[in-house]
């Protein structure tokens, strides 16, 4: 077989590692991201000829092509579990025309409605599959917690993949207060016997840097492991296990799009993706390079527009930037994880540049990147910020052309598609149904301002029930029904800590006590 290997971002590991390992890992040692060694090289024939299969069997082509340490029967067993009748669609991530040269990938078709289960149904069971590869190799004897930081949909998405996986606990943490109340109940509801969340106090980039340092405290780890014969890992998409799905989904969706005559063959698309961590987007430059017609990358902010200056300017700087709370929540990032991998691709994979910008990042909260890097970012990248306003006027835009409802962070990628679209047909990455974010879709239906009140009648709906109201004006009565019955599930998880690294690591330690 042969065998694709790892290495990373910062250029710290003794030596590279197979996908089974990178995967069980999560992060590399001394902090940094793995990305593969090699990319494989699709011609366009063998990227259209992926329209003639299930979407299952796409993505076991394009996982067998990386070349990743695990047999090809046992690839195609896994996707086809990963991709079946646990979604709503057969075509499992359907594209919708709204016209000729904009296209909406709805990524939401999976358990719980967010774009995240194209990964986080994948993901759990290529951990699952490698930690059990490992263990007979010989190279593992322990078990796994999954630590995941969540700006709303990732959580929710990994408690359902990782839920009840043999060998595996999963512990979730998001902001409290920033989640909206459809995805708080989805979280809190969870089922399965090996899962926890917390609400911290903070931010999402709280969430995120406490989670960081957890992983990065060697005493912590090394108590885990001697005593408990537990290792950490990660389903956030630090980890290359969640990014691979999905690079398959924009190589699958230009095939599609040439099925049916939408594009011609070598015709180049643009994207534009809704962006927060920088994984969804750098997983379509991803596919851009291994030979999938893509032109240009329109990344979407909303007024957390770290990633939009940064790709105009060059400069990442938080160091004075005032988080914002927005209608779209999953966005609401100022530490873009992802960019690191996407910086070491364009600095030729230079792990010097990498360690010394990841350093200005921590000590000076800002970097600069040099005029070289800069240069090709500008040559795949565009960016725009939405603010609110504009969100809300994108979402009441789309359904009176198109009698079509978006989530806000599609409404933000739509809107940024229009103001910096080129000649190119756009492919626009939606991110969520619409009924996640009920309560800002009726506000921008009914031309009520961000933030601003509801009428009494309608804030003292459930957001099921507010839901059902949108359908019922609308027309548009699909809901899934993992969002339809929430009303009617059980709050398991109430637990509200803070996000220093000690108040983390004493609430694991809690839960790990509980079995």
């Amino acid at each position: 077989m042969n065998q694709n290997r790892y290495i990373d971002t910062r250029g710290l590991c003794d030596a590279p590692v197979p996908f089974t390992e990178a995967v069980v890992n999560g992060l590399a040692d001394g902090g940094g991201l793995y990305v593969p060694e090699n990319l494989p090289r699709f011609s366009l024939g063998e990227i259209t000829a992926l329209a003639d299969v299930p979407y299952a069997q796409r993505a076991a082509r394009i996982y067998q092509a990386f070349d990743i340490d695990l047999d090809p029967e046992t690839i195609e067993n896994l996707m086809t579990q990963a991709y079946g009748e646990n979604f709503d669609d057969e075509d499992i991530c359907p594209i919708t025309t709204l016209d000729a040269n904009t296209h909406v990938l709805e990524l939401w078709h999976g358990p719980t409605s967010a774009f995240k289960d194209m990964a986080l149904q994948c993901l759990p069971r290529f951990f699952s599959a490698s930690a059990a590869a490992l263990k007979e190799q010989g190279k593992l004897d322990n078990d796994f917690l999954i630590l995941v930081a969540t700006s709303g949909d990732t959580g929710k998405a990994a408690l359902e993949g990782f839920k009840d996986q043999e060998g595996v606990r999963i512990s979730v943490m998001y902001p409290h207060g920033g989640v909206s109340d459809i995805q708080f109940k989805q979280m809190a509801t969870q089922s399965g016997g090996n899962v926890m969340v917390w609400a911290v106090r903070g931010n999402f980039d709280d969430c995120q840097t406490g989670a960081k340092a957890v992983f990065g405290d060697r005493e912590f780890n090394e108590a885990l492991a001697s005593e408990r014969k537990i290792a950490l890992s990660s389903a956030n998409s630090i980890n290359w296990g969640r990014l691979l799905p999905q690079v398959v989904y924009y190589v699958s969706s230009y095939a599609v799009l040439v099925r049916e005559g939408k594009v011609a063959p070598g015709q180049p698309i643009d994207v534009c993706v809704p962006t927060g961590n920088f994984g969804n987007i750098l997983a379509a430059w991803y596919a851009k390079q291994v030979g999938t017609p893509i032109d240009m990358l329109l990344c979407a902010s909303n007024e957390n527009r770290v990633l939009a200056d940064f790709i105009s300017t060059g400069t990442y700087d938080i160091s004075h930037r005032e988080f914002m709370l927005t209608p779209s929540p999953s966005m609401d990032i100022l530490v873009s994880s992802n960019l690191e991998r996407q910086l070491f691709e364009l600095t030729g994979r230079n792990g010097d540049a990498i360690r010394s910008w990841m350093d200005d990042l921590r000590e000076r909260r800002a970097f600069r990147i040099d005029e070289e890097t800069f240069a090709k970012l500008r040559n795949h990248f565009t960016a725009d910020s939405i603010d609110s306003a504009a969100c809300f006027a994108a979402i009441k835009n789309v359904f009176e052309h198109h009698n079509y409802l978006i989530d806000p962070h599609t409404a933000v990628a739509y809107q940024a598609a229009e103001n910096l679209r080129g000649e190119n047909p756009v492919l626009i990455a939606s991110t969520a149904h619409w009924a996640k974010f009920g309560e800002n879709v009726y506000r921008a239906l009914h031309g009520i301002e961000p933030g601003g009140a509801l009428p009494d009648e309608v804030s003292a709906l459930s957001g099921c029930k507010l839901n059902e109201l949108i359908a019922k004006e609308t027309g548009i009565d699909h809901i899934p029904a993992n969002l339809a019955n929430l009303d009617e599930t059980e709050i398991r998880f109430t637990d509200i800590i803070d996000s220093a690294p000690a108040d983390i690591e004493q609430a694991i330690t809690e839960f790990l006590d509980q079995r």
